[in-house]
């Protein structure tokens, strides 16, 4: 563990995480517990690709759960160390993002005004390719948003804390946001 506040999990997927990788990810993931006094977990997943076409096959992965933003990264080389020490410097760029934008962000009373109707193109077949679980934590449409900036997706999936519903905030393709609330 890194700190007091701060629980780091690291995991090896086709690796035996040796204890000087461990102790090495401990002391560069340590700086996030300095920029973020809130910080609750980190779940580190280091991965070797078995692909041999793929030569920066040393991954490091990982998952920042704070009382703000959730922050995710993923960077790859040819050196687990180098991959560690770019998925930090990924982290901490985000968390600068972030604040950077609660700086420049004026509060809005009720968050994201609702969007028009989310266009879907329909596909012959369709074929889910990867499955994910995750916590939705309660927040406002506005945060939301920057935690969509945050990881860089199109949609984001969040618990609103005003409704305690589920709800999906997403990137327009004419710009803005669209949020997308369920309706009894």
């Amino acid at each position: 563990e890194t700190g007091d506040a701060m629980r780091l999990q690291v995991k090896g997927k086709n690796l035996e995480v040796s204890d000087s990788i461990r102790r090495y990810a401990e002391e560069k993931l340590g700086k996030l517990n300095r920029q973020l006094h809130e910080l609750t977990q980190v779940e580190l997943e280091l991965c070797v690709e078995k692909n041999p076409s793929i030569s920066q096959n040393q991954v490091a992965e990982a998952t920042v759960w704070t009382k703000g933003p959730t922050l995710r990264a993923r960077e790859a080389s040819t050196d687990m160390k180098v991959s560690i020490d770019q998925l930090t410097d990924k982290l901490l760029k985000q968390v600068e993002h972030y604040r950077a934008k609660r700086r420049r962000r004026p509060v809005r009373g009720d968050g994201i005004p609702p969007g028009g109707p989310m266009s879907s193109e329909e596909e012959t077949g369709p074929q889910i390719v990867k499955s994910k679980q995750f916590t939705v934590k309660p927040m406002s449409a506005e945060e939301a948003a920057l935690q969509l900036e945050l990881v860089g997706h199109d949609f984001f999936v969040f618990q609103s804390d005003e409704s305690g519903e589920v709800n999906v905030i997403y990137r327009r393709r004419l710009g803005g946001y669209g949020l997308i609330e369920p309706q009894s």
